[in-house]
């Protein structure tokens, strides 16, 4: 009897153990209500690892992630791509030619995340430290041939499904050479404009559209004293997009690290991988709060080969003292130029684990659409 009794208990046990583990299995793998994709332009593994050898000694928020993988970023026409082409592909699922924005071999448009969700009541937002119709941000809403269409590429924000942004970019917007005045098309289309400074997160309305244009064209590059913008943009969308029903996705782009790299200059792109650390940081902040939001980071392509070097002195490598540089090759351009290797993808909340290992830059547009069942 007492063997019996021994036997049951213990496949009770064994039952409430496995049903508990089953009832955690659904907790890790919840599709979550809003993704959150940041782009670090140009940012490889080397620009990442600058941000723990360059620091005041805090930890980098790079290292909050649990979920990495790495992702080949080719393009349609060339083993090495360029951001517009980079940017189609997160958009749209599909690789195109260096170049093209959000469209086909055809020049015919490939539709973007943003009009996928936006049939299924799910609101939106873009943030960068570019303007709004740079290469990256473009990608989201527009169609062009070729990404130097950037006054016809901000024609069509007005008419997209876009709800939230907040980038650099007026000069594409009034004052344009055909005379229109886009901040007028933007207003008729319900968005509220302002170009002179952010609000507070948490003071926007729900259901209505804002844009924010706060530089004529880029903002000002970080070792000029641009402040920390992209942070304050990141939150102030996060706090304003959460209070929609359906859930959000928002695009968030490092803009600079590319424009540091293409000009060879460290110091600038240390100073641009830590504000886009900082603005990480404070994604991260909010998912955590907020728990049913994914986080996804990663880049378009590695700019200038970087790499981080020891010092020399008299001839002699200080293997303790770390130098960054750039491919020697790409000096014989004015600019530093792409670079075919792998970048890395970190991912954060539910559906994280989707997004480790080794896969193509399509992949997170794919991934991301499954999960979300968009």
């Amino acid at each position: 009897m007492g063997i019996l009794l021994n036997r049951g208990m213990t496949a009770l046990l064994l039952l409430i153990f496995f049903l508990s583990g089953c009832q955690q299995v659904p907790a890790q793998n919840k599709r979550p209500k809003n993704v959150i994709l940041m782009i670090g332009d140009g940012m490889g593994l080397s620009q990442v690892s600058s941000r723990y050898y360059n620091s005041d000694l805090s930890e980098p928020n790079f290292s909050r992630f649990k979920t990495i993988g790495l992702i080949n970023t080719s393009s349609a026409n060339a083993k090495i791509t360029d951001s517009a082409a980079g940017a189609t592909a997160f958009a749209t699922g599909t690789r195109s030619y260096n170049g093209s924005i959000s469209v086909g071999f055809d020049q015919q448009p490939l539709e973007t995340i943003i009009e996928r969700v936006e049939r299924k009541g799910v609101k939106s937002g873009l943030v960068a430290t570019s303007s709004i119709t740079h290469a990256t941000p473009a990608c989201f809403f527009a169609h062009a041939p070729t990404r130097l269409m950037e006054y016809n590429i901000a024609t069509q924000l007005p008419t997209s499904g876009v709800d939230f942004f907040a980038a650099g970019g007026r000069l594409y917007f009034h004052k344009r050479p055909d005379q229109l005045n886009l901040f007028d098309q933007l207003k008729q289309n319900g968005f509220t404009i302002d170009t002179t400074a952010l609000p507070q997160p948490g003071s926007l309305k729900t259901g209505h559209k804002y844009g924010f244009i706060m530089a004529d064209v880029g903002l000002p590059p970080k070792k000029m004293g641009r402040d920390d913008f992209l942070t304050r943009a990141s939150v102030l969308a996060c706090s304003t997009l959460v209070k929609e029903e359906g859930g959000f996705f928002l695009m968030i782009e490092g803009s600079q690290i590319d424009w540091e790299c293409h000009a060879s200059n460290v110091a600038g792109t240390f100073l641009e991988v830590r504000d886009f650390d900082d603005a990480i940081g404070a994604v991260l902040d909010f998912a955590e709060k907020d728990g049913n939001t994914l986080v996804i980071v990663t880049a378009d392509h590695e700019t200038g080969g970087f790499s981080l070097n020891p010092q020399v002195s008299l001839g002699v490598p200080q293997y303790d003292s770390i130098a960054g540089g750039f491919y020697e090759g790409s000096q014989t351009t004015l600019l530093a130029s792409h670079t075919a290797a792998l970048v890395p993808v970190f991912a954060f909340g539910p559906g994280s684990e989707q997004f480790g290992g080794i896969y193509n830059n399509t992949d997170i547009f794919h991934k991301v659409v499954k999960l979300m069942e968009w």
